[in-house]
């Protein structure tokens, strides 16, 4: 069939990027669905992974999907049978990994074609900037029809993330103290997974203006926004804003931060608690001592979820339904 599609011809940080033009609107060939893989047409797409669209056509072996389900796409599909799927890992899947990279789907090779027939890879088995896209069963999670669909997208990637750092990775427990640095689509996930958790309290912290958050952040008890480097205006707002809150000293229990600098990530890193709370050494220094710590820093891929599907499908069930406050 025929669509159309945004595609990236270049890769270039010249800006502005009206001028670069690294994306062209195309029209390509999309081929059907094979076995295992769904065709969709995509209703609403964020820019980090994040797309939501409606079934239109299923492939074979395809039982549990029909044309016409609301789905929310997820960059992290589990074939379910490799080492790290076995191992309760499907956010590092292998083969679907080694699909990703190739710029394949987790059960073929490309499907698309430009005008003049040459391939055209998958984005992350998702390229959700299109009008249609085949994807993978295992991509995509069904969701309620009756949650808005520009707010369903937002599960495929920064509710998936946010709050799956802080449910799964951090294993966030009642009464602890959580520090959320970055306000944006992850970190304000953060924030709000860790009211579902109970956390208390749970400080908020902006880091980099126009990303970080200005208004008021659902869960949080505390907020700064910050600005220049990526830091929270100093390493010393930062601990005194922990410690004013908690009252015992610089710390939180959890600390979860996105995409921030350098700045940031060691003013993150000083509020956690155990060790590095009170460390004042040089911010080059600390970073290289990081395996001398006792902390331990983990990375959250897709917010380490043990079923991304089944994470989703709760989060989708927890915006329709209510918010933490």
């Amino acid at each position: 069939m025929k669509t159309t599609a945004a595609v990236l011809r270049a890769v270039t940080d010249r800006r502005p990027y009206t001028e670069s033009r690294p994306l062209s609107i195309e029209e390509v060939d999309l081929g059907a669905p094979r076995a295992g893989e769904l065709l969709v047409r995509i209703a609403a797409a964020g820019v980090c992974h994040s797309d939501v669209s409606v079934v239109e056509e299923v492939g074979a072996g395809v039982r549990d999907v029909q044309a016409g389900d609301h789905v929310v796409l997820t960059f992290v599909p589990s074939c379910g049978i490799c080492a790290e799927c076995s191992s309760g890992r499907p956010a590092l899947c292998t083969p679907a990994a080694a699909a990703n990279g190739k710029g394949a789907l987790l059960h073929g090779p490309p499907l698309l074609r430009d005008r003049e027939g040459k391939p055209v890879n998958h984005h992350l088995g998702v390229s959700g900037f299109a009008r249609h896209a085949v994807v993978a069963r295992e991509s995509a999670v069904v969701v309620p029809k009756d949650v808005p669909l520009p707010v369903a997208a937002l599960f495929g990637c920064a509710v998936l993330t946010g709050a799956g750092a802080v449910l799964n990775t951090a294993s966030v427990r009642p009464g602890q103290s959580v520090a959320v640095f970055g306000l944006g689509g992850v970190g304000l996930a953060a924030v709000m997974g860790a009211a579902m958790a109970s956390a208390h309290p749970i400080i908020a912290i902006g880091c980099r203006h126009p990303f970080g958050h200005r208004g008021r952040v659902p869960g949080a008890a505390a907020r700064r926004d910050g600005s220049g480097d990526g830091a929270a205006a100093s390493v010393e707002d930062a601990d005194a804003l922990c410690s004013g809150v908690r009252g015992r000293g610089a710390n939180a229990d959890r600390v979860v931060h996105g995409i921030i600098g350098p700045a940031a990530r060691h003013s993150a890193l000083r509020v956690a608690v155990e060790g590095w709370a009170h460390a004042r050494r040089p911010a080059a220094e600390r970073a290289d001592a990081a395996g001398e710590d006792q902390r331990g820093v983990r990375g959250a891929c897709g917010g380490c979820c043990r079923a991304p599907g089944a994470f989703a499908h709760l989060n989708v069930k927890t915006g329709r339904h209510g918010r933490p406050r």
